[in-house]
């Protein structure tokens, strides 16, 4: 049978990449269902929103780091791999060290971060330091994810799959079992720091069960200093991303205390575990889109300009549902303390279709060099939510922060219309949002 094509893309180079997303959604489906049921809804209802907010407080200031920690090379190493991949163990032990050295040199740097806001916030951080300088281990684990790069440019996107499920059902079954053992709140820090373990080992083995093994990996300074010369806007990129989608996690938590925040937790949870459906997508119709700009100017164009649609058409999709079935959630599957999540929800959701657009015309600007230019907006991005938090959360609480977050993905996605060289995926990122071409198509039926 037949995989029903997309417009825009081949219909024989649409299967082998549609194969690809599929194996990809599959593993993110996977990871989101284990995900809402556990990290989302059986943890907060154990811990309580208080301590469900010093929970979080770890992840989102490590996250930070963790964004710096990859060096923005992950789509880079991709792209070098599918043009030179003859090169795979230079590239992949080149990109290994250099993740690895900034895991290393990240450790001290968090704990003068935490110092940092214990000395000029207004109150002391909802988490103690040992539980932060637990998860800031994460960054020497994530080194190990660079394979993920290799399965991409091969699109074996099943190897991913099996990873990722396996890791996401062993860190779920170990946190059902520290809830039945009514388990202190230290052992799901730990959790915390298990989850990158367990992805770890889960991505050495698959890459040796395919025949690879790392002890072939080598450094190459010359290639250090190519991955290094094009892939440092992506690192800043990275962190300013991580800023404008974190940093109202950690006002909440400075301006209104944990309790606050462990609310706020659980709707972010909701609203970004859909994240995951772009950047398998992208992932998959990354190589078949650089192949267009290779080959085919005009079927370039067109392939963007249909992903933008499918992007648009899902994320508004998702949107829509979330906003009604938010009072069912939290009445049905929350305790009480959590009810003012229901509205903040009907918010916030919305942010994800500008994060769907952000993701797929994010690969463009890769494709076009333009890394850049994928810096100036992500600081755009992240200074926009920070002055919107600093105005509107001690005014309007959650739904202050929500909206901030709205503005800001808003912002950083559509900041292309500005720039001349970018503007016309700007007006193609419009156009998607509001249907058009898919109007257009209907009316000439």
């Amino acid at each position: 049978m037949k995989v029903p094509s997309l417009p825009g893309f081949d219909q024989e180079a649409f299967d082998k990449y549609f194969k690809n997303t599929g194996w990809l959604m599959i593993a993110r489906s996977g990871s989101l269902f284990i995900k809402m049921i556990i990290t989302a809804v059986a943890i907060p209802n154990y811990l309580g929103n208080s301590q469900n907010g010093i929970l979080n407080y770890p992840l989102v200031l490590v996250t930070f780091f963790m964004a710096a920690c990859t060096l923005g090379m992950d789509s880079f190493v991709t792209r070098q791999l599918l043009q030179q991949p003859q090169k795979q163990h230079v590239l992949l032990g080149t990109a290994f060290r250099l993740r690895l050295m900034a895991g290393i040199i990240s450790l001290p740097l968090i704990y003068l971060t935490y110092q940092l806001i214990g000395n000029y916030a207004s109150k002391a951080p909802a988490a103690p330091i040992e539980y932060v300088a637990i998860v800031s281990f994460v960054c020497i684990f994530q080194s190990f994810n660079i394979i993920d790069s290799y399965f991409q440019s091969r699109v074996q996107g099943k190897y991913i799959m099996y990873v990722q499920i396996g890791a996401n059902l062993l860190s779920a079954a170990v946190k059902l079992l520290l809830i039945l053992w009514h388990a202190h709140l230290e052992w799901f820090v730990w959790i915390l720091l298990a989850d990158s373990v367990f992805l770890a080992f889960g991505y050495l083995y698959m890459y040796h069960r395919k025949g690879n093994s790392i002890s072939d990996w080598k450094f190459d300074s010359t290639v250090a200093k190519h991955l290094l010369k094009y892939a440092w806007p992506l690192v800043f990129s990275a962190v300013f991303i991580t800023i404008y989608m974190k940093i109202d996690q950690l006002m909440l938590d400075a301006y209104l205390g944990e309790a606050v925040l462990g609310v706020y937790s659980t709707v972010v949870s909701l609203s970004e575990g859909w994240y995951f459906i772009p950047m398998a997508i992208v992932t998959a119709l990354f190589p078949a889109i650089m192949n267009a700009r290779r080959d085919h100017a005009a079927r370039y164009q067109k392939r963007l300009q249909n992903l933008y649609e499918l992007m648009a058409v899902i994320s508004i999709s998702i949107a829509v549902l979330m906003m009604f079935a938010s009072p069912f959630i939290y009445s049905t599957f929350y305790k009480p303390e959590y009810a003012a999540g229901a509205r903040i929800l009907t918010v916030h959701v919305w942010a994800g279709v500008f994060v769907f657009l952000n993701v797929a015309s994010g690969q463009y600007l890769i494709a076009e060099g333009y890394t850049l230019l994928s810096l100036a907006r992500a600081l755009t991005g992240a200074l926009v939510n920070i002055v919107l938090n600093v105005l509107w959360i001690p005014k309007y609480g959650m739904i202050g922060a929500a909206y901030a977050t709205l503005v800001a993905y808003a912002s950083t996605a559509l900041f292309v219309i500005f720039v001349p060289k970018t503007r016309t995926q700007g007006w193609m990122m419009l156009k998607a949002i509001f249907f058009i071409p898919i109007i257009q198509r209907l009316v000439k039926r």
